[in-house]
């Protein structure tokens, strides 16, 4: 896997990433160090609501802004990008009522949902074989479980050291390093593309995805992981500190065994996925994470808890499961679109994936009080299981990519029938089949 970091230009995107990571961890923490400042025993409610504006900033806008910044240099989008997020970390220090912190932080994810997509785009063009990109996939879910670990562990060593207040600093450090590393990385530019208007730049994202049967099954996928994935991130502090009376650290434990189990399936990816399909491998994977919540929510009714060693086990499982459905999506999207339409469907895949989560988050916390933990994980469990029968309904299985299809509205000295044949007054040919200006629904009807 590590042999793709050989590749120069992919190496310092992925420096950038790895500091710009590191940054966002140490802001989450500072976040919660300042809001409870100001807020004492509502820092929990500043801090929902603090999310809940993050996660509504990545669904409204991030198919905006892939539009707004179509035309423009990529270098200069991200590293543009960068600089705001520095800016609004380096306020964070000075604000002294919540709604300041609403306001910084919805300028900051707004950012983030400029760079994020855009980003994720460029990674397929700068590896364009499938076998490296695989790899880069990995090693990018790797990173964001590292980051998890990681970030608290230099966040205490910090507030040895400083004020809370100064980790808002290392916040925006991590994003002005982002910015000079990509300042001097060589990025490659996609080809001329067609001058469209600014309605068609704002949705052509959203339709080619929902015209693709296979990304109409990742949304269905995004559901599973997004419901089964909230138990974990909204209920975990509750299991630890309550079910098992456990310490401040027990909590850094059971969400350390969800990422360990993340990381162990990131590095056996890449190879797994040399020699199966995306599809088998995304389906057991979401299969994994609906039986293992359904499983852990009836047995704790039937007979209740575990012993702390096993559920560790268990959050390890549904971490590898997690990583599993997610991981192999960035070839999904990659496989379904041509390379000037690739910041617009991974914008699109950014926000409708956040919008999974912008339901299962508080659909997860308001069950958690109101049936308690185990009829959550029943609940919660029952709507991934939802997600992936609708995935295995929406993208059924293919022996091959290319499609054969016919084309009517083509004059017939376009480029594009060089290889057509004329059947019946239609021109007719196979080919790997992607939505865009030739091809506006599928041939199959999906």
């Amino acid at each position: 896997m590590l042999r793709i970091l050989a590749h120069t230009t992919y190496r310092r995107l992925f420096a950038a990433q790895i500091v710009a990571l590191l940054g966002t961890g140490l802001l989450t923490i500072a976040l919660g160090l300042t809001a409870f400042e100001l807020a004492g025993e509502r820092a929990g409610e500043v801090l929902g609501l603090a999310l809940t504006i993050k996660m509504v900033a990545y669904v409204g806008l991030s198919p905006l802004a892939a539009a707004i910044v179509a035309r423009l240099n990529r270098r200069a989008v991200l590293i543009g990008a960068d600089i705001v997020r520095a800016g609004a970390a380096l306020c964070l220090p000075f604000i002294d009522a919540a709604w300041q912190i609403y306001v910084l932080i919805f300028l900051l994810q707004a950012a983030s949902a400029t760079f994020t997509p855009t980003f994720q785009a460029l990674i397929p063009d700068v590896l364009p074989d499938e076998a490296d990109y695989t790899r880069a996939l990995s090693l990018s879910r790797l990173a964001l479980d590292l980051e998890n670990l990681v970030s608290p562990i230099l966040a205490g060593l910090l507030l040895a050291l400083m004020a809370p207040s100064n980790l808002f600093v290392g916040t925006a450090l991590g994003f002005v390093a982002s910015a000079v590393l990509v300042l001097a990385t060589r990025l490659p530019q996609p080809g001329p593309g067609k001058d469209r208007p600014f309605r068609e730049r704002l949705t052509r994202g959203l339709r080619i995805y929902l015209a693709t049967p296979r990304l109409r099954g990742l949304l269905a996928l995004n559901l599973t992981v997004a419901a089964t994935g909230a138990v974990v991130i909204v209920l975990s502090v509750v299991i630890a500190r309550t079910i098992y009376a456990g310490a401040e650290r027990d909590l850094a434990v059971i969400l350390g065994a969800y990422g360990v189990g993340s990381m162990l399936v990131a590095l056996l990816l890449p190879r797994l996925l040399d020699t199966m399909r995306d599809r088998p491998v995304m389906l057991a994977s979401a299969l994994m994470l609906t039986i293992a919540m359904l499983g852990l929510g009836l047995a704790v009714t039937v007979s209740g808890w575990p012993s702390w060693p096993l559920l560790l086990a268990i959050w390890a499982l549904l971490g590898a499961a997690n990583a599993g459905v997610v991981t192999p999506a960035g070839r999904l999207l990659r496989r379904s679109s041509r390379p000037e339409d690739r910041p617009a469907v991974f914008a699109a895949q950014f926000a409708l994936s956040h919008a999974c989560w912008l339901v299962a988050y508080p659909a997860a916390g308001w069950l958690g009080t109101a049936a308690g933990i185990p009829g959550t994980m029943v609940a919660m469990g029952t709507a991934g299981l939802a997600g992936m029968a609708l995935a295995l309904a929406l993208w059924r299985v293919s022996a091959s990519e290319a499609l054969e299809h016919v084309h009517t509205g083509l004059p017939p000295d376009h480029p594009h029938l060089k290889d057509a044949v004329l059947q019946g007054g239609v021109w007719v040919h196979r080919h790997t089949f992607v939505i865009d200006d030739e091809h506006r629904a599928w041939p199959t009807g999906g």
